[in-house]
């Protein structure tokens, strides 16, 4: 219920008080009653209140807006007309209006939970979960009577999570069915990065409350981040049962549709929401990505344009423009990224996505120097950002080869499933695996899916299962595994992956790059799985990455130096298991699929056990959705002049080329050093 102003009038206060109770289910008589009121009392506060939610709740939205913003002339310290403006406002769809209104209510009044929620809603349904977490804290903290949690939460609000996470153990080990804490504990462990945790304490808390939806949302969100997208879709399903308009539950629905492959439905949840709620900028860069998958480049286009024009310092959606790869930025657009960067308040987030997005305006315009110092200064913002460790990575690499060699696998000859299905494509990002993947899903026996999360899950679910994570990786596991056990880890594999697949065809295409680190996993669940290596010339291949903003992961992406001694562990990994899985993994050299394409394409095809097919030569008319950042080039036939574009940038590459070295100077042949590196580490030298 609404503030109440004081009248000392007791018929008014009653007249007030019938019409706060016919608006919930009579919003019409509410109304007429406020009317009468204002012909007496024309600036009576609450009725001038009520009356707007009267009209608000007929759909009389333009009315209630203007009776609201009179209010707020009247009375502009009042927090409610502020609060209920910004409520109307997202009604509207006017994402950025109602912000400003909310904001203006908890200035006012700091402890409001309804106008903290609203606030984290927004946030939420808009796409910026690290704003929602901290607005769902101050809800939270205002909302809750127990003293224990209110400090769990205050310090939630503060960022000092372990001190939040000491407190609510040691209040659930005396409260252990409480649903409140359990969501905070949750929560905690979300912020922690321990998805898996988060995700298990949610399950605990619908246990034991089915019907607390706020959980229930969160658990969606986890779910989400955990790639369990068919798990994502039953929940958001639950929660419109109780909520069919929600902008947030459905906005989350249709990201889950995109993540496996449901395009169609995707984009028509989009189109149903923004035609509701058109002034939500995130939510139109989100609708704009999933057209640009299924293919819809121009309506892509404008959907970007769409967020830009809602938020214009919205630095993701220029990169989005950038990341077409085909898209030329207007002279306009370069003034106003530049304006944009020239604002001192600008966030690191969105400068670092407009210089990435400008070095790709200069670079189209040939003006190489500015959109390296661009790019460079894009890399240097986001790895400050970021935790990497070159070293760290190197010695995982070289625990992977002590673990592996030809005795390991020889030793497990049958372990797995027998299953063919699966068609890895990995390497390095940007080495071609789209084009690779382009061609073979345009064969009439191989399915196109993306780049599959579900090799690392397994990697995350058997970390967490070891009693010893002082190694930081996954690995010493593999040695002890059973037979059984890589088969149920081959089986859930195949299991899991079955919801992205849309066709009959006997086989499907993992990209997921990342997965030259997990071979031997591979090997052990499916040995009869085909591994192909995508490989490009190292300054080809590394300059297109440092001008590359991922979405997420590869980070070592944002320093040429880490870049260069990524590139050589990578190379270096590939050639030992060369030697530990003799003819196991097909290599495609991008520079030879470019040069003599039919042969290359007979090659990979002949690996893969599959008779040729024209269509494959043809890939540029396969109309499948591609959802990775070279999107766009492979609809397009191959193009020679990609090749050596590095080359306009060579003069700023010297870092690199030393970092390289022999494996740079060598190329296409996996230099000896790295050759004997393997034979060191097999013996453990």
């Amino acid at each position: 219920m609404m503030s109440v102003v004081t009248d000392s009038s007791s018929g008014l206060e009653a007249a007030l008080s019938q019409a706060a109770k016919l608006l919930a289910e009579q919003p019409r008589l509410a109304e007429a009653q406020t009317d009468e009121i204002l012909k007496l009392l024309p600036e009576q506060p609450n009725a001038l209140l009520l009356n707007a939610l009267a009209k608000a709740k007929q759909g009389k939205l333009a009315s209630a807006e203007l009776a609201l913003k009179r209010l707020a002339r009247l009375r502009p310290q009042w927090y409610a007309v502020h609060l209920e403006l910004g409520q109307l406002y997202r009604l509207m769809g006017l994402g950025d209006k109602a912000m400003a209104a909310l904001r203006e209510s908890v200035a006012l009044k700091p402890d409001s939970p309804k106008a903290w929620l609203a606030i984290a809603d927004i946030h939420s349904a808009n796409g910026d979960s690290a704003a929602a977490d901290a607005a769902y804290a101050m809800q939270l903290r205002h909302s809750d009577s127990n003293p224990r949690l209110l400090a769990a939460a205050a310090a939630m609000c503060e960022n000092a999570v372990p001190v939040a996470e000491r407190s609510l153990k040691d209040y659930l080990q005396e409260n252990p069915t409480d649903v409140a804490a359990i969501r905070m504990l949750a929560e905690v462990a979300a912020r922690l990065g321990r998805d898996q945790d988060a995700e298990l304490l949610l399950e605990r808390c619908l246990e034991l409350s089915p019907g607390f939806n706020f959980a229930r949302q969160n658990y969606a969100y986890i779910l989400n981040r955990n790639n369990s997208f068919a798990k994502v879709l039953e929940q958001t399903e639950i929660l419109l049962g109780a909520d069919p308009r929600n902008m947030s539950y459905r906005n989350l629905k249709a990201v889950a549709l995109g993540k496996i492959g449901d395009f169609d439905a995707a984009i028509a949840l989009y189109q149903e929401v923004l035609a509701e709620h058109p002034g939500y900028s995130r939510i139109w860069h989100s609708y704009g990505h999933t057209l640009k998958t299924a293919g819809r480049t121009d309506e892509a286009v404008t959907a970007y344009r769409r967020s830009i024009s809602i938020e214009p310092h919205y630095g993701e959606a220029y990169w989005s423009l950038a990341n077409l790869k085909t898209f030329v930025f207007t002279d306009e657009d370069v003034i106003a990224m530049q304006a944009q960067l020239d604002r001192g308040e600008l966030a690191a987030e969105d400068r670092f996505h407009f210089d990435f997005a400008l070095g790709k305006a200069l670079e189209d315009r040939r003006d190489y120097e500015r959109s390296f110092h661009h790019y460079d200064n894009g890399n240097g913002l986001r790895k400050s950002l970021i935790q990497y460790s070159a070293d760290r990575n190197t010695l995982k690499l070289r625990q992977n080869q002590r673990l592996f060699d030809a005795e390991f696998f020889q030793k497990r000859s049958g372990f797995g499933v027998t299953d063919a299905d699966p068609i890895f494509i990995l390497g390095m990002p940007r080495a071609g695996s789209t084009l690779l993947e382009q061609i073979l899903s345009s064969h009439s026996q191989v399915e196109g899916t993306m780049e599959l999360p579900d090799i690392i899950s397994v990697t995350k679910d058997l970390y967490r299962r070891q009693s010893d994570t002082s190694a930081g990786t996954y690995y010493p596991m593999l040695p002890a595994m059973s037979a059984e056990q890589a088969a149920v880890y081959g089986r859930r594999y195949i299991e899991n992956t079955r919801i992205q697949r849309r066709t009959e065809a006997p086989f499907f295409i993992d990209k997921m790059p990342n997965n030259y680190a997990h071979i031997a996993l591979i090997r052990l669940m499916l040995p009869n799985a085909k591994i192909i290596d995508a490989r490009r010339h190292p300054l080809a291949c590394c300059f297109s990455n440092f001008k590359q903003h991922f979405a997420r992961g590869q980070n070592f992406s944002y320093s040429l130096d880490d870049m260069g001694r990524y590139y050589r562990d990578y190379v270096e990994l590939m050639a030992h298991f060369d030697e530990a899985l003799p003819g196991s993994i097909h290599r495609v050299h991008y520079e030879n699929m470019v040069e003599d394409t039919e042969n290359e394409v007979r090659r990979l095809l002949a690996y893969c056990g599959l008779p040729f097919e024209d269509g494959c030569l043809r890939f540029f008319e396969n109309n499948r959705p591609v959802r990775t950042a070279s999107s766009e080039q492979v609809r397009r036939p191959i193009y020679k002049e990609g090749v050596d574009h590095w080359r306009h940038f060579e003069t700023w590459l010297g870092p690199l080329k030393d970092v390289l070295g022999p494996v740079l100077e060598q190329y296409p042949e996996a230099p000896v050093f790295l050759k004997t590196a393997v034979q060191h580490q097999r013996k453990g030298e």
